[in-house]
C-alpha cells in the first residue's frame, strides 16, 4: 500500500501520510473478533468465564497502544504538510509479554488468572517500534499507561457485555491453519 500511495503521488499528486499503529486497544473495539486484538479477546474470554488463551509460552512481546494516544495524532496529521509523503510508527513505547498482559487483564477485571497455553503459532516473537520520527513531526500526547487504558476499556467491556465469537466463513487457505483458529 505504501508503494501504491507513493506511485499515486507521483502520477496524480495525491498527498498522503502513512501510519503504522500497533496493537491499538480501547473502548468500542470489536471484542468478538477472535483473530485480532488480544486485549479485546482476553476481556471477552474473562466475561465468558473462559481461560485466557495464549499461543506458545507467552514470552512473545508487544507494545500496546491506547486509542486516545493514536487516533488524535492521525486525525491532526493532515494539518502538517511536512508530514506528507512520510511514514510514521505510532503507539506504545514499552513492550509487555503476552503473559504479563494476561495477568494485567485479570487483575484489572478482578478475576483470578486462568491461562491456557496452546501450541505456538508462527509469529513474530518481539514486535514494537520506535516513535522518534513521529515525535519530531507531531505533538504526541503523554501516553496513557497500560493499567489506565485497561481500566478504561474494562469499564466499557463490563458495561456492554461479552460478544459471540465467530469463525471466518470463507478463509482463503484452510490447509495448515493452527488448531486454535
Amino acid at each position: 500500500v505504501e508503494l501504491d500511495l507513493a506511485a499515486a503521488h507521483r502520477q496524480f499528486g495525491l498527498d498522503y501520510i502513512v501510519f503504522r499503529p500497533h496493537n491499538v486497544y480501547g473502548e468500542h473495539q470489536n471484542i468478538g473478533d477472535k483473530y485480532r486484538n488480544v486485549i479485546g479477546i482476553f476481556m471477552n474470554q474473562v466475561l465468558q468465564g473462559q481461560p485466557l488463551t495464549i499461543f506458545g509460552d507467552g514470552q512473545q512481546t508487544r507494545a500496546f497502544s491506547y486509542i486516545d494516544d493514536v487516533a488524535p495524532v492521525i486525525a491532526r496529521s493532515v494539518l502538517n504538510p511536512k508530514a506528507y509523503g512520510q511514514v510514521f510508527n505510532v503507539g506504545g513505547d514499552r513492550p509487555y509479554s503476552v503473559n504479563e498482559l494476561a495477568l494485567a487483564v485479570c487483575e484489572t477485571m478482578g478475576v483470578a488468572p486462568n491461562l491456557r497455553h496452546l501450541p505456538a503459532r508462527q509469529e513474530v516473537q518481539h514486535a514494537y517500534a520506535a516513535h522518534d520520527k513521529a515525535r519530531t513531526f507531531f505533538e504526541l500526547p503523554e501516553a496513557v499507561g497500560l493499567s489506565t487504558g485497561l481500566a478504561r476499556m474494562a469499564a466499557w467491556v463490563e458495561q456492554v457485555g461479552s460478544r459471540k465469537t465467530e469463525d471466518f466463513a470463507n478463509i482463503e487457505i484452510p490447509i495448515g491453519l493452527p488448531a486454535g483458529w
